[in-house]
């Protein structure tokens, strides 16, 4: 039998097959939404952070103390927090921890020291810490493994994007409405996205009762797998790395009289590029071997950070910007896959969790001990030094990494 499907005839078996298709992306589809939605949200403050402690009396000290009491929170608690989504199920972290971004924007509307300040994004980094590592679970859970690379470039395709989009929207929200008002509107657009999440976030896998009765030292059983520990390593040199670009590309540009906007141009080069290669990387990370496009990004990584401090023309800048994104989308699309793929669905929370733990740890490294590492050295090694943690970083995680190959 046929039936007629915009000015064509099919079966219905095609028909069927297509219904059948859209309803098994459509869980997937709806945590990419959540995704998008509440870094969305999130980074709208971003920018407006820095200004907003400046008029409550903050210095560049207390901004840096800001950020970073933000940063350890979501280290610390990622490991966690990822148990718990293996121990209660994705969702329950997940609405929990948008809920309290949403708490921490609404509070600081009410801020009047810098101190204040420093309470309300430990809340921030209490919730990214409980989001994060459930949702990088519920997208493997969703998703069959033979598509887990294209899944993780989809779903961090969405969440760069967001992190794009929020603060440029955050800015011209502060020109227009104020400081403290950005983060009333995001405080507010958080709060519709928890009920969002109520209402429409897939579940994840059920959790038996084997699952809720593991003990802890179970848990971290995990630690044995050595290419899981591969992925880790990798992570947290290419965080150290990007950490390390993040901080000190734009004093190293002004050192060469470059301007804020070509610094922005630089890091529009890098965030642009790493974006656009993320959903082509993970096709290609589901017909090939993952750990050696892993391997391939850590060296994009290295060579982008070793040139980065021998050069001075601005287009020479441009192309390590683009070189650090080729490197960043094919490293952690690669790793998230990997990192689903290694790890059991009742112990890939914690997973997750010990991947967003790297994450930050790393950056936190990059900006604070290579800070002290670049002041006593100057940028050309400092930067040097940087490229080489990814060197040897790769040589590990491959030597690491024969454990699967066997």
């Amino acid at each position: 039998m046929t039936e007629i499907y915009r000015g064509t005839y099919v079966t219905l078996s095609t028909l069927k097959k297509m219904t059948n298709a859209a309803r098994d992306i459509t869980p997937f589809l709806l945590v990419c939404l959540i995704a998008f939605t509440v870094f969305f949200s999130s980074y709208l403050r971003i920018p407006v952070m820095p200004l907003f402690a400046a008029t409550l009396g903050a210095g560049p000290v207390q901004v840096g103390t800001i950020n970073g009491a933000f940063m350890l929170t979501v280290a610390l608690l990622s490991m966690p927090a990822g148990l718990l989504a293996d121990r209660t199920g994705r969702n329950v972290p997940i609405v929990l921890g948008v809920a309290a971004t949403a708490v921490s924007s609404l509070l600081v509307t009410l801020c009047t020291q810098p101190e204040q300040m420093v309470a309300a994004y430990i809340i921030f980094g209490v919730g990214l810490a409980a989001f994060a590592p459930a949702m990088l679970s519920l997208v493997a859970d969703v998703i069959p493994s033979n598509l887990l690379g294209q899944a993780y470039g989809w779903y961090t395709t969405a969440i760069y994007i967001a992190m794009t989009l929020g603060p440029a929207l955050g800015g011209y929200l502060a020109k227009v409405l104020g400081l403290r008002q950005v983060f009333l509107v995001s405080g507010g657009l958080l709060t519709a996205v928890t009920l969002l999440a109520l209402l429409i976030l897939p579940k994840g896998p059920p959790r038996h009762t084997t699952v809720l009765t593991l003990s802890l030292a179970n848990s971290f059983s995990l630690l044995r797998i050595r290419s899981l520990l591969a992925c880790l390593l990798a992570t947290l040199a290419s965080c150290i790395g990007f950490g390390v670009f993040l901080t000190f590309l734009p004093l190293y540009a002004s050192q060469h009289g470059f301007d804020s906007a070509q610094v922005g141009l630089l890091f529009a080069a890098q965030a642009i590029t790493n974006v656009v290669g993320r959903v082509p990387i993970g096709r290609l990370a589901d017909r090939s071997e993952r750990r050696w496009l892993v391997a391939v990004g850590l060296i994009f990584l290295a060579s982008a950070l070793i040139a980065l401090g021998q050069v001075v023309l601005f287009s020479h800048l441009i192309i390590c910007a683009v070189v650090m994104g080729v490197g960043m989308a094919l490293t952690f699309t690669a790793i998230g896959a990997l990192i689903a793929e290694l790890t059991p669905a009742m112990q890939r929370g914690l997973a997750m969790g010990m991947y967003n733990s790297c994450i930050y740890l790393g950056m936190m490294f990059g900006s604070t001990v290579m800070g002290i590492t670049l002041k006593q050295i100057g940028y050309p090694l400092g930067f040097a030094l940087a490229g080489s943690t990814s060197v040897l970083a790769m040589v590990l995680f491959l030597w690491m990494m024969q454990e699967k190959k066997r």
